[in-house]
């Protein structure tokens, strides 16, 4: 164990492996809309510590998932791929075994299709704690919620060409949320 003096290690990796829920998209001048189905997620945590209790993240997260149309007496599924990279902090409690935390990140969000792909400003907030047998190796457990801006007006995942001109989805509404839960092995340097 560490003494007092020596405080915790400088620099965290942490690969995460969890589960992402929700995320639903409007279509554009119809009731209708896009529903993403619940699925994995699998990513990567980068801390670098500021000071005893504030740390420097950078959050990289990616799901692999079908987006289904609910409405119209059709079932359309369209697969997507998410890619989130956000960079920002977290706060944490002051004992070193036991750690809960508030994360806070901005950055971007790629989403992707086999036909199209576009990437927005998103964020997200994350409530947790790190269980520290020792000062080197822990777990991470976690709940994030996401926030990924779009426009009122935008298209995604569109197709053109000589024989159609169409988008799978045209977003009515401001914001796209999820919400993650997950656990990762926390390696300290």
């Amino acid at each position: 164990m560490a003494s007092a003096q020596d405080g915790p290690r400088d620099f965290e990796i942490t690969p995460i492996g969890g589960y992402r829920f929700g995320g639903t998209f409007g279509i554009d001048g119809s009731s209708d809309s896009y529903e993403f189905a619940d699925s994995a997620s699998f990513g990567l945590i980068l801390n670098l510590r500021e000071q005893h209790n504030t740390q420097w993240e950078l959050l990289y997260s990616t799901q692999s998932t079908d987006a289904e149309l609910n409405g119209a007496g059709t079932t359309t599924s369209v697969g997507i791929e998410s890619h989130t990279l956000q960079f920002g902090g977290t706060y944490q409690g002051q004992d070193d075994r036991l750690r809960p935390y508030v994360a806070l990140t901005l950055g971007g969000t790629h989403l992707s299709t086999d036909a199209d792909s576009d990437t927005f400003f998103s964020g997200s907030i994350g409530l947790g704690f790190q269980v520290m047998p020792n000062e080197r190796i822990g777990i991470r457990l976690e709940a994030r919620a996401y926030g990924v801006l779009t426009d009122s007006d935008t298209d995604l995942f569109c197709q053109t060409g000589p024989n159609q001109n169409i988008c799978a989805v045209r977003v009515d509404g401001d914001i796209f949320s999820q919400f993650e839960t997950f656990a990762g092995l926390v390696l300290r340097f």
